[in-house]
């Protein structure tokens, strides 16, 4: 491990003047990712700014009814929240889906949707990859990519975003704040992370030294109604092969209004808008939530290892919506 600096941050402007002193820093939350890859050599920072103790430590109900959510709120008093899990449940359950109890207990709000790709090969300094070094070559594409995207990638990059967590907040039409040198800034989940393109390095479109202040979810009744279902290879503490986030609003048997994600598909959570156009003003059916999958999936393009997953996802979007349907009929 490269030998690094460590200072606390008291406060935000103070956080940010220390990042944009020094190019090589990098801000610490949580930790549980960076340090992971400082392990590894993949992240090799010559300052940390420790964030832990800045007063974003707050969520608040906005004057519109929405959710005001700090950057360094654990991952643990999220999905404890009462506000929440009353109001926003699939995104309570997205988290308690992830990692540990330890680890949510140390992970942070701004960290989780920071958290690099779980690729074995962006992780392993002896294979090429374009998100580590630009240029070297996606060694996944011909590689072991079962449990890599089928929608939105490139011959650059093959990798899925891992958060459970970012699945709920896009179902949510979640707003990320942030704060720079020049002042504060604000983009939609669906724009902060880019598209994968032939530089799968340039992962958001944060601007350079942005320090993640907090999450804003707008009001959304519908979210009242919602789940997050999660598929994986062991029963706890793995990354999901296949998961989504939905909400359903029906009223006399037709949709009126619905919202759905999916993760571990794609490089950043997928807002699956073409499967909710196709559902909206139509029948709650299990043969109208089948079409609406698979007018999502229509531009799923898996590679030889992986092409499971559409028929996992297209499942998964029946299975949770028929349940959010017969709940709405209870």
């Amino acid at each position: 491990m490269r030998d690094f600096g460590y200072q606390r941050a008291h406060d935000v402007p103070g956080a940010v003047a220390l990042l944009g002193a020094d190019p090589d820093a990098r801000y610490l939350g949580g930790g549980t990712n960076l340090v992971d890859l400082m392990k590894t050599g993949v992240e090799r920072p010559a300052l940390l700014v420790d964030v832990r103790e800045l007063p974003l430590d707050g969520i608040e109900s906005t004057d519109d009814g929405g959710l005001r959510i700090g950057a360094t709120v654990t991952n643990s008093d999220l999905a404890a929240h009462p506000e929440v899990r009353r109001r926003y449940p699939a995104l309570a359950e997205a988290v308690l889906a992830g990692a540990s109890g330890q680890l949510r207990n140390m992970a942070t709000v701004g960290g989780n949707l920071l958290q690099r790709t779980r690729c074995g090969y962006f992780t392993d300094l002896s294979k090429p990859c374009n998100k580590r070094t630009p240029g070297s070559g996606c060694s996944a594409v011909r590689g072991e990519h079962h449990n890599h995207a089928i929608l939105g990638a490139t011959e650059h990059c093959v990798a899925i975003h891992p958060s459970d967590m970012g699945v709920a907040l896009a179902a949510f039409d979640a707003v990320v704040t942030y704060e720079t040198l020049d002042g504060p800034g604000e983009l939609p989940l669906t724009e902060f992370y880019l598209p994968v393109g032939d530089t799968p390095h340039l992962e958001t479109a944060l601007p350079p030294g942005a320090l993640i202040t907090g999450i804003t979810l707008p009001p959304a009744p519908v979210a009242a109604h919602s789940r997050y279902r999660k598929v994986r290879e062991r029963a706890s503490y793995a990354f999901a092969i296949g998961s989504i986030a939905g909400a359903l609003d029906v009223r006399d048997g037709v949709v009126h209004e619905v919202r759905l994600a999916l993760g571990a598909v794609a490089s950043r959570p997928w807002r699956a808008r073409a499967a909710e156009r196709a559902l909206t003003g139509g029948p709650a059916t299990a043969e109208a939530f089948a079409a609406a999958a698979d007018a999502e999936l229509a531009a799923a393009e898996p590679l030889s290892g992986n092409a499971y997953k559409v028929t996992l996802t297209r499942n998964l979007v029946v299975a949770l919506l028929t349940e959010l349907a017969e709940e709405a009929t209870r």
